[in-house]
């Protein structure tokens, strides 16, 4: 209801009060009738004084405020100052929506903190273990031990060198993420064979799935060449990664299978292994930094960086294109990725 017909009824009911009291002492009706006239009119004119000064003003002010707050200042200017015909409906809506829309935002940043917590957490931890490692095996080696003890000496010197190697890891990979966040790595964006670069990063793979008895098939329905449009040099290391990754956590004697899809305009790119799988709960946070599904795993028992699938994340983003996991426990886990197809002319 407009706040003025609120206004009128209270001052008609404010004349009609004292003009019923005038009448009951008089007996006639002209002077009671041209006394609720005028109280009314009194009323409603002090009434909707008080109203709009100290109620309704403020409540436009407040209106105002919100209003101009969410439409941005370009958006404000474009649409002037006009205000809606019943700003206290209008501003009731608009500090509900404001309050669900910061009620998102407080739950997002929240959650964008117990990320960097557990970021923080983890790349401590990850720099810490080699680290403190190194740093045993060199002070073990400096109490005599070159001496006394040549070759496990050797073999203190090898572990402090694989521990050093991945920090350097860390370090390149950490950097590499910061410039792919930041926009500052260009990609060259060339025409090639799908197919060609997957079969080079089998054959670079081919030794360490051998250590797994792991076997790295090529699935395709013909040996065409598949053409698409994309940086050949980040697209392999795109796959190096997640057959790199298949390795790792498939089952050994298992097997890797790369497979491409024919889209409308794209070409899909899938790298399936038969390991244990991903828990449902886990896949939404595969692709973040340093996250382990199975906590009880060390960097160090499975090797690598921990930041191979935030890096394949960044890489097929900043390609426009999409990235995305399924998987099954026990049963395995299949990455899939997009790529714009490139004509053969």
């Amino acid at each position: 209801m407009n706040f003025r017909y609120f206004i009128f009824i209270i001052s008609a009911s404010v004349g009609l009060a004292i003009s019923l009291t005038d009448y009951l002492h008089r007996q006639t009706l002209t002077v009671p009738f041209l006394i609720f006239l005028f109280a009314t009119i009194i009323c409603f004119v002090v009434l909707q004084s008080l109203f709009e000064r100290y109620v309704y003003g403020r409540i436009r002010n407040v209106y105002k405020l919100i209003h101009n707050l969410k439409l941005g200042k370009d958006l404000k200017e474009a649409l002037g100052s006009q205000l809606a015909d019943d700003p206290i409906a209008d501003a009731e809506r608009e500090v509900r929506d404001w309050a669900k829309q910061k009620t998102s935002e407080i739950s997002k940043l929240q959650e964008q903190a117990q990320f960097r917590k557990e970021f923080l957490s983890n790349i401590s931890h990850e720099f810490k273990t080699p680290l403190f490692a190194t740093q045993g095996y060199v002070e073990t080696l400096q109490d005599g031990m070159i001496d006394e003890e040549p070759e496990l000496a050797k073999r203190f010197l090898e572990k402090a060198s694989r521990n050093l190697d991945r920090l350097g890891y860390l370090i390149k990979d950490l950097d590499e993420i910061s410039k792919l966040e930041t926009g500052t790595v260009t990609l060259v964006i060339e025409k090639f064979d799908i197919h060609t670069l997957i079969k080079e990063c089998i054959e670079d793979l081919e030794s360490k799935a051998a250590l797994n008895n792991t076997k790295l098939i090529l699935k395709v329905k013909n040996n065409h060449p598949v053409l698409v449009k994309a940086d050949r040099k980040r697209i392999q290391q795109v796959l190096v990664n997640l057959i790199d990754n298949s390795i790792k956590y498939g089952k050994k004697d298992g097997v890797t299978t790369i497979s491409t899809f024919s889209l409308f305009d794209q070409i899909l790119v899938e790298v399936t292994d038969d390991g244990h799988g991903i828990e449902e709960k886990n896949l939404s946070r595969v692709f973040e930094r340093f996250y382990r599904t199975d906590k009880s795993r060390t960097r160090t028992n499975i090797g690598g960086s921990g930041l191979g699938l935030s890096i394949v994340k960044h890489i097929v983003e900043a390609h426009q294109q999409n990235v995305n996991v399924r998987s099954t426990e026990g049963i395995g886990t299949t990455f899939g990725f997009t790529l714009d197809r490139a004509t053969s002319h």
